[in-house]
């Protein structure tokens, strides 16, 4: 068998026994529970604790998970994060290995990955392909944008969303989430490093509290000349692709085509860099916005809102 072959299986056979198959169910007009809906998910912790996307659960009444052996075990929302589009579920399921999380901070561009998921309710279906680039910032077709998402062309259909997304050694990188309907090879996953920090508050609170600006970015690398010139303490930078009208970003004055290369005074090489640093204590309270314009470096002063309210006008597309 080829190296190839034996690098995928090695990795599935890892990874493939803590991948769950979600089957979502809500009321219908008479009241009883009826299917509304499939997607897939993971076990991350040997207590039951099980990752996978908001939209794929949002709103379900009853969720079953049911494992590789053919163990159906029913589930419950512990949390959920739509400006992340991720969530938590728990069950009391037993005996079922826990999914190695990885470091998605150290991906890098060619890199093979591994999706596992449901597509169409074909159970534990496995693709292969590569990272095809990083920093991405997406919208839904719910309208909300998610940040850090990773772009790959392992093939994702309905029924993937919420699956890992593996390396060659099995460690979960990151979440499946998205295809673009149409376009063949553009598929998204969500940095596990995302779904790591924001953990706690889903444990605690059951939802996020976050900062909110109102930019689609997309990460790049700056000139050394750039970062030399004006001195900066990165070479990357979050390209900004779009502001959001009325947002907190439009109002403080972001313009299409700045270079965002700090907040707060902390500097910002990747949009995972500005989520962490969109924390709840930072809403209401003006901030200095650093961006790179043609020639210049300005500050501009930015109020971020709460996450919650931003939902309305700002909104991440979804497999």
């Amino acid at each position: 068998m080829d190296s190839y072959s034996q690098i995928v299986i090695s990795a599935v056979e890892a990874a493939r026994h803590s991948v769950v198959k979600i089957d979502v169910r809500k009321k219908n007009k008479q009241q009883k529970l009826a299917p509304v809906g499939s997607g897939s998910g993971f076990l991350f912790s040997t207590d039951g604790y099980v990752f996978t996307n908001s939209h794929v659960v949002h709103g379900a009444e009853d969720i079953r998970l049911t494992f590789t052996d053919g163990g159906e075990h029913p589930a419950t929302l512990v949390g959920e994060d739509p400006d992340s589009d991720l969530a938590l579920l728990h069950t009391p399921a037993a005996g079922h290995p826990a999914a190695r999380l990885g470091d998605s901070a150290a991906i890098q561009i060619g890199q093979l990955v591994i999706a596992i998921g449901n597509p169409y309710g074909f159970q534990h279906t496995v693709t292969s392909g590569v990272v095809s680039a990083l920093g991405r910032t997406l919208r839904t077709e719910t309208g909300r944008l998610i940040d850090n998402i990773i772009q790959t062309d392992a093939a994702l259909n309905p029924g993937n969303s919420g699956g890992p997304l593996i390396d060659a050694d099995g460690q979960v990188l990151g979440v499946n989430t998205a295809t673009i309907r149409g376009a063949q090879g553009l598929c998204f996953a969500i940095g596990i490093n995302t779904a790591t920090t924001i953990l706690p508050a889903l444990l605690t609170e059951g939802r996020v509290r976050r900062g909110y600006l109102g930019l689609m970015t997309q990460q790049i690398a700056l000139h050394p000349r750039v970062v030399n010139f004006h001195q900066l303490p990165t070479h990357q930078a979050l390209f900004v692709v779009s502001v959001e009208a009325g947002s907190p970003a439009e109002v403080g004055g972001l313009r299409e085509g700045d270079f965002v290369v700090a907040f707060a005074d902390q500097p910002v090489a990747s949009s995972d860099d500005l989520f962490r640093l969109l924390t709840h204590e930072k809403i209401g309270a003006f901030h200095y916005l650093t961006v790179l314009r043609g020639q210049q470096i300005l500050d501009l002063r930015i109020t971020p809102v709460d996450n919650s309210a931003g939902q309305a006008r700002v909104r991440p597309v979804a497999a």
